[in-house]
């Protein structure tokens, strides 16, 4: 637990949490559930919707969910059906997102003054978001205990006069969330750059950058291959590393559908998750009594981080079958159009000996070959995954031994087949392709500088983890944040918030009040903005914005709700406001943008995006087209490779051994199905059977009586990494059925657990996934075990 230094004598400076307390009272456990969906879910939907919004107010805004003229969902950024859209398009972990947007609570200046940070840094993540919306711009001064109001005036000064003093532009780093709208991300990269640096970390960095570096070097487009409608033409879906049923429900319906039309469908995975076992679709009233659509034809319990050695027990499967039977298996036709590398790529699978495949990932010789022959039967077959392959040491390799085995089959350029990375936030994918990257290509850059006349830097900035590092060295002494929870989402949580507490400035765009608000430089400024649901009333009339799903669709979003707060400012509107203030006295810069015209009316924006950012062409007329417009991938429309030979890449990699000390355990950090990203809705796990809590660990029967440990016994998790360690104290055991010597809990309370240099090879993204730590008893009272 972080310690914030005394300052100025004052002890209500100290002891300033950077993690969430311990839990007064041991979580319930029983069995998990075998259906996802069904009553539950609406009942679910409906508890949290109502309390919070009202049944009228809290009704009326779920029906604008999701629907062609309304707003899209702040969640997850699963793609809505391109014309057949439902009255209730939304899942229960969409309408627990609106809730905690449309909730009519407020945390206002009395809030704070009557709480020092301290005292709220002592309550839950769960009941700090449970106090409300943000209603004005705060700040909290060197010394100070408790923040205070201020006027957005004299915030945008102070951002300005901090800023301005640092000499280099290098000094201060500019952080976003997946939630900001291509308008507002846009303009905060243009901002950025025309201050002068490229730090522009997102959280893409945390969670699909090893996805979008390992398909841009194999087939040339960092994005997913397929749309929505490819659901209903495959014969096979793998599922690998992902838990739809809690992430990004609205999937259950589109496999369903398939499972339906007899799609073979596989969820590789180290838990079991109920979500890919039955669905009951909440709106097929006639089925609800009924078992629900079985879904996952076969289950496959790999070990964590055994997903390459799987892949490649397969593809040796396969290849012994082509080799018997030439032609047979493969598509040859495919692979010497349009593929490079076969060759070497099938000498080293003929060389991989079966003995560590089975002893890394888990599976036996049997079951991988069951998983094998459906493989190779599948004429149409679609991959989706997400953090459970992209956030280990060698998670570049996982994705490119997916797009290895896709290649095999020529699965690319035709309806039912295709690469699909599942994003976690609504527009995270949109947030990239509107520049906010550390590492912007040439061709972007050059049309920025076109279209304003100035020349944005060149040199690549610091991405998430780099900027975390250069806070804490000092190198970083301005932080600013678009949106998220960056203390609670990164990995190292001690670390980042020594790192923060370094900073001479720290500021968060914010809806509601979250942990990183909490520690803080020197001086800390809160800017609440509006919300996705709500009205954004400009100069020139009400705003819309737009977003980016995960399936490159672009769409508008129109918020419907009145503001939770005559104070609140749009995200557009605190990007233009702030670029105003620090170029102020810089009429070089000032002059280039007319940032309160673009303030006033969004279509400006979208007319220089149009003129920028590839695809996006007569951008104004196209998103007004109801349910927006798809972006060009070549891969999916023409089936081009835009790699330097023009041709998709087969890669070679070597299995990814994982050596555990004795006793020791891998840990990979989940979500509960009461929450999204950092944002805690409840303390349930409804389909896990956990209840009350979150503080547990998910572990093996055999592995728990071989540790002598039983049931509800309290335990302390240490990481170990390079001779170091870290400790989360006070976690409930609990009997899973996982894989051996693997274990699973919660962020973001695990994540002090992750080391802050422990990170994939090429993207940089912390390994979540891939801790390894072992168990002691810690004195605590028994959980009470029911059911």
């Amino acid at each position: 637990m972080i310690m914030v230094d005394e300052k100025d004598g004052n002890k209500e400076l100290t002891n300033v949490s950077a993690e969430t307390p311990v839990e007064p009272a041991p979580p319930s456990i029983s069995q998990p559930k075998q259906v996802a969906g069904g009553i539950p879910a609406v009942l679910s939907s409906f508890n949290h919707v109502f309390p919070e919004a009202g049944v009228i107010r809290g009704t009326q805004t779920l029906l604008h969910l999701n629907q062609k003229d309304g707003f899209d969902c702040p969640g997850c950024a699963w793609p809505d059906p391109d014309d057949r859209r439902s009255m209730v398009e939304f899942c229960e972990n969409g309408a627990k997102a609106v809730a905690e947007e449309a909730t009519k609570k407020r945390v206002t200046p009395e809030f704070f003054a009557a709480r020092s940070i301290a005292e709220i840094s002592r309550m839950s993540d769960y009941l700090i978001g449970k106090e409300g919306r943000l209603t004005h711009p705060m700040i909290k001064r060197p010394g100070d205990t408790h923040y205070r109001e201020i006027s957005w005036a004299d915030a945008f000064a102070t951002i300005a006069r901090e800023l301005n003093s640092l000499s280099s532009p290098n000094k201060a780093t500019f952080y976003t969330s997946g939630r900001t709208s291509n308008e507002a991300a846009f303009l905060y990269q243009l901002f950025v750059r025309l201050y002068g640096t490229n730090n522009l970390p997102d959280c893409s960095n945390m969670c699909h950058e090893s996805s979008g570096i390992g398909l841009m070097e194999t087939i040339g487009v960092g994005k997913g291959t397929v749309t929505l409608e490819d659901f209903d033409h495959a014969d096979c879906i793998l599922i690998i590393g992902q838990n739809p049923g809690t992430n990004h429900p609205r999937m259950l319906t589109a496999l369903q559908s398939a499972a339906r039309k007899d799609c073979k469908i596989v969820s590789i995975n180290p838990l079991q998750e109920t979500g890919l076992k039955r669905f009951k679709h909440p709106q097929e009233v006639f089925h609800m009594l009924g078992s629900g659509t079985k879904l996952a034809s076969l289950f496959v319990p790999v070990k964590i981080n055994g997903d390459v050695a799987l892949l490649k027990g397969v593809m040796k499967e396969m290849l012994m079958a082509e080799d018997a039977a030439p032609g047979s298996v493969f598509d040859h036709a495919f692979i010497e159009k349009h593929t490079k590398g076969y060759a070497e790529f099938a000498e080293n699978l003929r060389k991989a000996e079966w003995t560590p495949i089975i002893e890394q990932c888990g599976i036996d010789r049997p079951q991988i070959l069951e998983l094998a022959n459906l493989v190779m039967q599948s004429k149409r077959m679609i991959v989706c995954w997400a953090m459970g392959l992209t956030q280990h040491k060698n998670a570049v390799a996982n994705i490119q031994e997916v797009v290895n085995l896709l290649l095999l089959g020529g699965h690319f350029g035709r309806p039912g087949a295709g690469a699909c990375p599942v994003r976690g936030h609504s527009n995270v994918q949109g947030d990239r392709t509107m520049g906010i990257y550390e590492q912007m290509p040439d061709f972007f850059l050059d049309a920025l500088q076109a279209e304003f006349k100035f020349d944005p830097p060149r040199a690549h900035g610091l991405d998430t983890v780099d900027s975390i590092r250069g806070m804490h060295d000092g190198r970083i002494k301005v932080f600013i944040g678009m949106g998220g929870n960056f203390l609670s989402a990164t990995p190292d949580t001690d670390f980042v918030a020594q790192a923060l507490a370094k900073c001479k400035l720290t500021v968060h765009v914010s809806t509601k009040l979250n942990r990183s608000h909490l520690i803080t430089g020197d001086t800390a400024l809160i800017l609440p903005c509006l919300g996705r649901s709500e009205e954004d009333l400009q100069k020139a009339g009400l705003q819309f914005v737009t977003v980016e799903n995960s399936m490159g669709v672009v769409h508008q979003s129109n918020g419907k709700l009145k503001p939770a707060s005559p104070l609140l400012k749009s995200e557009v509107a605190i990007v233009a406001g702030l670029a105003q203030a620090v170029f102020r006295d810089q009429p070089a810069k000032r002059d280039l943008v007319l940032w309160a015209d673009l303030a006033e009316n969004y279509d400006l924006i979208r007319d220089h995006i149009s003129r920028v950012v590839r695809g996006f062409s007569e951008f104004n007329q196209k998103v007004r087209k109801p349910g927006g417009f798809y972006l060009p991938n070549l891969v999916r429309d023409k089936l081009e490779f835009k790699t330097q030979s023009g041709l998709a890449n087969f890669t070679v990699h070597e299995l990814a051994t994982t050596r555990l000390a004795p006793g020791h355990f891998l840990l990979m950090s989940i979500r509960s199905h009461d929450q999204f990203n950092t944002t805690i809705y409840g303390l349930n796990d409804r389909y896990r059977g956990i209840t009350h809590g979150r503080r547990v660990v998910l572990m093996n029967p055999d592995d728990m009586r071989e540790a002598e440990l039983t049931e509800g016994m309290p335990v302390d998790i240490t990481s170990h990494f390079s001779g170091e360690t870290r400790e989360a104290p006070h976690f409930i055991a609990v009997p899973y059925d996982i894989p051996r010597r693997c274990l699973a809990t919660y962020y973001p309370e695990a994540n002090v657990l992750v080391p802050i240099n422990h990170t994939a090879d090429k993207s940089n993204t912390p390994a979540y996934k891939s801790i390894e730590v072992s168990l002691r008893p810690s004195i605590r009272l028994p959980v009470t075990v029911t059911g």
